[in-house]
């Protein structure tokens, strides 16, 4: 059986990260996605590895996507692409409030020539109000949205103020774009009708921070006020040198007694260094140490894990993705898929995250395009003539990645 998306065209007018995650999701899903690119090239392409203009980076958001690189500076150009956007179940764009406006690409002018199309604009603090026109990236969201500042908290210790090396608004905010989108696609299916989206990174990183009901409170939380909630837990030594992570903490009133239970200390619950959270922070050092005594005393972390799991306490190996992928569980749900560089080599990606029980999956046409590698097949289908699409191609509209490198060995 086909997948889910079968059957629905977007058009990805984005780039980098937030934009192309979402069209992404989407492809994973089933939908056939258009990549239009700037004769500049999406900015990914230039990260680092990279071979003969496909990165890892670019690759993994954009592999499987058919590509149109074209110059929307360009009227002709302009033209061709509406009449692709009319074709279009679905349009996302990441790039500042009002930019596609200017080439009659934005959701005014798409759905008055097509009604049933969806529409989901990126960007980091939405299409209005008094932040609309800020520059936005990853680390500059997290950082207003108070992402930044918990982090620094929790690792205040070290004394510095840091911003986290992962970009999570913008994979987030394209998750929840995906969301909204096909929230919007089952609505069209009652209606007949399509809807506009306004996606903020901003308003995106308030909705995942699970303890916005903590930071905002008025009532004074003291030490239990969470951190950083279920990873506000400690770091372990294994029996044999593992170092392995629990989300229970050992300071909180809700999770203190299940380490009582793990270790069969209950007389620890009496112990005054540790008899409220404040007073377990003040000496956490003697806590932990106890903890970990008890955690060496164990032959293997087969036989911890059994004690600790009875106790409802969770643990996680520290691992590094690499060590993660070439695990038994990785390799048996394909956490990890291997698709072409382009140049005899390979770049290794992220897997789909659910499995359907209907459909079997295959990455048969998971390539990572060239740019501009589907121009002229695009354009034909959308019914130019073969004469048009060599007059884009003679005013310099159209790119394609084979013609750059010719040009630049001639």
């Amino acid at each position: 059986m086909p997948l889910p998306l079968h059957g629905i065209r977007v058009v990805d007018f984005s780039r980098v990260l937030a934009g192309p995650h979402c069209a992404k999701t989407l492809l994973d899903l089933g939908a056939e996605v258009i990549k239009i690119e700037p004769p500049a090239g999406d900015l990914s392409r230039r990260a680092f590895p990279s071979a003969d203009e496909i990165s890892g980076y670019y690759a993994q958001q954009n592999a499987g996507k058919r590509n149109v690189s074209i110059d929307l500076n360009v009227p002709g150009a302009r033209d061709a692409i509406a009449r692709l956007c009319e074709v279009a179940d679905v349009i996302v764009e990441n790039f500042r409030p009002g930019a596609l406006a200017a080439f009659g690409l934005d959701w005014e002018s798409v759905s008055a020539r097509n009604p049933r199309v969806v529409y989901a604009s990126i960007s980091g603090y939405g299409q209005h109000g008094p932040w609309r026109s800020r520059m936005a990236y990853a680390p500059t969201v997290q950082a207003e949205t108070g992402i930044t500042a918990t982090t620094a908290e929790h690792f205040r210790r070290a004394g510095e103020l840091r911003s986290d090396s992962l970009s999570h608004a913008d994979v987030y905010s394209g998750l929840h774009a995906a969301i909204a989108i096909l929230a919007c696609l089952t609505e069209r299916e009652r209606t007949g009708r399509g809807q506009y989206i306004d996606v903020a990174m901003a308003a995106v990183m308030v909705s995942v921070n699970e303890r916005v009901h903590a930071d905002l409170s008025d009532e004074e939380l003291g030490d239990e006020r969470p951190i950083l909630g279920a990873t506000d837990g400690p770091f372990f030594e294994g029996p044999h040198g593992e170092r392995f992570a629990s989300p229970m903490s050992l300071i909180g009133s809700m999770s203190f007694p299940f380490y009582l239970a793990a270790i069969r200390r209950p007389d620890l619950g009496r112990d005054p260094r540790f008899l409220t959270p404040e007073l377990r922070l003040r000496n956490l050092a003697a806590l932990h140490r106890i903890v970990q005594e008890w955690i060496w005393t164990f032959a293997d972390m087969d036989s911890l894990d059994a004690q600790l799991d009875e106790a409802k306490i969770a643990t996680g190996q520290v691992r590094t993705l690499r060590e993660f992928a070439d695990s038994d569980w990785a390799r048996e749900w394909g956490a990890v898929r291997t698709v072409p560089d382009r140049s005899g080599g390979a770049i290794k990606i992220p897997g789909r995250p659910w499995h359907f029980a209907d459909q079997v999956v295959t990455d048969e046409c998971q390539l990572p395009a060239r740019q501009g590698e589907h121009n002229t097949r695009v354009l034909a289908e959308l019914g130019l003539t073969p004469a048009e699409i060599a007059a884009l191609k003679d005013s310099g509209a159209l790119v394609q990645h084979e013609q750059r490198t010719e040009a630049a060995a001639g």
